[in-house]
């Protein structure tokens, strides 16, 4: 199991992006329009960097929702492998089936 604060720490990054993302995306469709002045799209650029950085979705991490491991997901299922393999070993996902020999 991950740390507790890992985890809800990532939840306050998700809420974060959710919260401006239609801000930030304004505001990068202005940095990136060419047919404005340079000062306006450096306004632009100024008042993005100025968001909290948690605020961006390059920040949120991929965690496994059973366990909250970092590493090994699978992003389909939104689990980690061990957890895939725990769960399909005891028959709780539909049409997987682990092979043992």
């Amino acid at each position: 199991m991950a740390k507790k604060s890992a985890v809800n720490r990532n939840e306050r990054v998700r809420k974060l992006v959710k919260q401006f993302a239609a801000r930030r995306k304004a505001l990068k469709d202005t940095a990136e329009n060419e047919a404005l002045s340079l000062e306006e799209r450096f306004d632009a650029r100024l008042k993005l960097s100025e968001l909290p950085r948690n605020s961006a979705p390059g920040r949120i991490r991929n965690r496994c929702e059973v366990t909250g491991r970092p590493r090994g997901f699978y992003r389909k299922l939104k689990m980690s492998r061990i957890a895939l393999r725990d769960l399909g070993s005891s028959g709780q996902i539909p049409g997987l089936v682990k092979s043992s020999w």
